[in-house]
Order: C-alpha cells, then structure tokens, then sequence
C-alpha cells in the first residue's frame, strides 16, 4: 500500500521543537540579498497546500515567506494543480468514501472559490492539458476519469477505467493518457481525441505513480504493491504508424515502488522504493536499473532540480529530506525539516523547496542554495499535496 494516499489518517501532532520555533523568529529579510530574487511591484507567486484533515487549502505567499490565508474547499482535499494558462488552481476533493466528490476552482488573483465542479465517486487526482482547457480526474471510487471544461466549469464526459484509478499523465503531445488502476493491477491508455481505451496492461500490482518521457515515447508505472516498474512503448501514429503500444519490460527496483521523479532532460528517472529505504536509477532509453542508493526511512516523494543535478528526497517516516548528487552518484547531508515529510515543490525561481510535512502539519521551506532549512509555516491537518502558481497582474 502507498503510505502517502489519501487515506493514511496519521493523527495530526503540532508540537513544535525549539530549533523550529527559533527559525520561526528569524528574520526573513536578512537573506534576501543573497537568496532571493527580485520581483516586479505586480508580481504574485502562492504556493497551494490541500489539508486533507481541514477540508481547507492553506495559501502561501511565496514573495514574502508567509502563510497568506487558508481557504475552505470540499471534505478531504487530496491533490491540487495549477493551470499554466489561467490564474487559476484546480483542488480535488475526495469527499467520504463512498460519496461524489468535486474540483474546487480557486482565483489565483483574489484567492477565492470562482466555481465546484461536481465529479464521481472518491476522485484522487487531476491532470491538465497544455492549453488549459481541458481536464482530466481519476474517480477511483466510480472506476472512470472525468473529462472538465474548465471554461465552462463542468463535465463533458466520463471515461471508463480499471479498478480504482490513482493517477493520470497526459503525454507532451497530447496522444496519449496514461491511467494507472492501482486496485485493477492495470494500465490503461487511452486516446484523448476519441476519449477511448486504446490500450490495457496487465500485471502491475497497485499501479500507481506514472511519468511519460518529454517525446512522448514511452511512459514507465510504478507497480507499488510489488518490486517492479512497467515500461510502455506508446503508439506513435504520425512518425511510426506500424508503431502500436507495446509492453517493453518489467524493471526490478525496490519494494513498494510508490512514485517516480523524472529529470527534467528525461534521461534518468529515480524510483522511491519506500519499504527498501532506497531509490533505484533508471536509464530510460535503455531499461537499466543502474543501482540502489539508501536514502531515509520510508522515502515517498522525489523532486529533481531544473538544471537535472539534485534529487530530492522526501523520508515520509522521519524528520529528513536528503539530496542526491546525480552525477556524482552520491546521498548529501539530510535537511532537518518537520514530521512526516511527503510532498515536494520547488518555488518558480529554483530558489526554494516546499516540503509537506503531514505529521507535523506544516509546511517546511528550505534554500536549495545552502540546503537549509530557512523556516515552517502551519498549515491545516495532515497536508498533503502542494502546486505553485507565478503570475504577473496587468
């Protein structure tokens, strides 16, 4: 089982040691000139965490270092996007088991609810199309995924799945969605234009996480409840007609495979293997596990830099983040940040990591510069999830 679904109910502990509280009382002007950008009077930057224990989204003020606002959304909040056309920043909410849940739409310029698009059953994540017009959300308690018009805030259409759908990624070229049914053991692919199954895999124990190389190529699955990956060579129909998607192998990793990092050039992807404490390196042109690297206690989230150096680790049973120096194949000292850290996000400038830290309930930014700590700022019960929006107002 992933240990960082929606459903892991860890009880919510706000203490806090003095080491954070001193951090907390650090000023935050005093690194400016060194570590920080400098922005335009009409520039915004909020970084969006869903509190799935509030029913709340807290608001951070990127800019500053700042808690903005917490914003009420629908019950049990578990993932969030934001659109990369509009200002704007789409929330699923789980709901209760067993009941419809929603999209909560919130204005990135005022940070406040514009709209809640009705879904299905338990919807746990959401995927967005380039343009920003379309939406995709796996409905794992209904088995389907619901196709949005985010400008006429509604469904459009619902797509049948495997069992218990847990994420979706739609390729660069927008040919291909790739659904991976944890409870179905499957991967679906399916043809967006047409809105059909084109493809069914089987053999995946608790498909979960899944990425797609920046050309489209090939999308790799991280099969969570067992030691492996899947590798997918999808169908290319304009440069390879004769090309259909085709199973290319099954990499052995660790266990508990629950989520997969891409570098951005999409020439290595890093595998947290959360009941191994390890991550595993993946060649994706070739299919090579290049090796296993120890990590932290329970590693559930990496992150890689823009420039394809640092990985980043999230220990979700632990305090730690620990990077890794990619090309030099080697762990770098942990950061201290708070209990339970699981979800990752970079700040649009590089300059800052967000790490969600559930246990604890808070969120902990840390200068990739330095690789410190620099302060936590609360947010609700058990966050979960976070997505950054940088915008310019006219």
């Amino acid at each position: 089982m992933n240990p960082f679904s929606s459903t892991f109910g860890f009880a919510s502990q706000r203490g806090r040691s003095l080491f954070a509280l001193g951090l907390l009382a650090l000023p935050l002007t005093a690194c400016r000139p060194h570590d920080f950008p400098a922005y335009p009077a009409n520039y915004r930057e909020y970084a969006y965490v869903t509190n799935g224990g509030s029913g709340t989204v807290t608001v951070l003020d990127v800019v500053n270092v700042r808690v903005d606002r917490e914003v009420a959304v629908g019950q049990n909040p578990v993932s969030v996007a934001a659109s990369s056309t509009r200002n704007e920043v789409y929330v699923v909410n789980s709901g209760a088991v067993g009941a419809q849940g929603s999209v909560s739409v919130i204005n990135a310029e005022n940070n406040s609810i514009a709209a809640t698009i009705p879904v299905h059953r338990q919807p746990v994540s959401i995927e967005l199309d380039p343009a920003g017009t379309l939406a995709y959300v796996a409905n794992s308690g209904s088995n389907s995924i619901s196709v949005l018009d985010m400008k006429a805030r509604s469904e459009i259409a619902q797509i049948g799945t495997g069992e218990e759908p847990a994420s979706t990624r739609l390729s660069p070229d927008g040919k291909t969605l790739v659904v991976a049914n944890r409870g179905g053991n499957s991967v679906s692919l399916i043809d967006p234009g047409t809105r059909t199954v084109r493809s069914v895999f089987t053999g995946c124990p608790g498909a979960d996480d899944a990425v797609i190389l920046p050309d489209s190529s090939k999308a790799f699955v991280a099969c969570s409840s067992g030691h492996q990956i899947m590798a997918i060579t999808l169908a290319h129909p304009k440069s390879n007609p004769a090309q259909l998607d085709r199973l290319e192998a099954l990499l052995d990793v660790g266990h508990a495979p629950v989520q997969l990092a891409l570098k951005p050039d999409g020439g290595e992807l890093f595998v947290s293997n959360s009941l191994s404490d390890s991550i595993s390196e993946v060649v994706t042109g070739t299919d090579d596990v290049g090796g296993a690297y120890m990590m932290g206690d329970s590693p559930v989230r990496g992150l890689v830099s823009s420039d394809n150096a640092i990985l980043y680790v999230s220990n979700f049973h632990s305090q730690y983040v620990t990077p890794y120096a990619i090309d030099d194949g080697k762990r770098l000292k942990s950061i201290h940040v708070g209990d339970g850290p699981s979800a990752l996000a970079f700040s649009s400038a590089g300059h800052l990591l967000f790490v969600v830290d559930t246990r604890s309930d808070d969120i902990a930014v840390v200068r990739t510069a330095s690789q410190s700590l620099f302060t936590l700022l609360t947010t609700g019960r058990a966050p979960n999830a976070i997505a950054v929006k940088a915008f310019k107002l006219p």
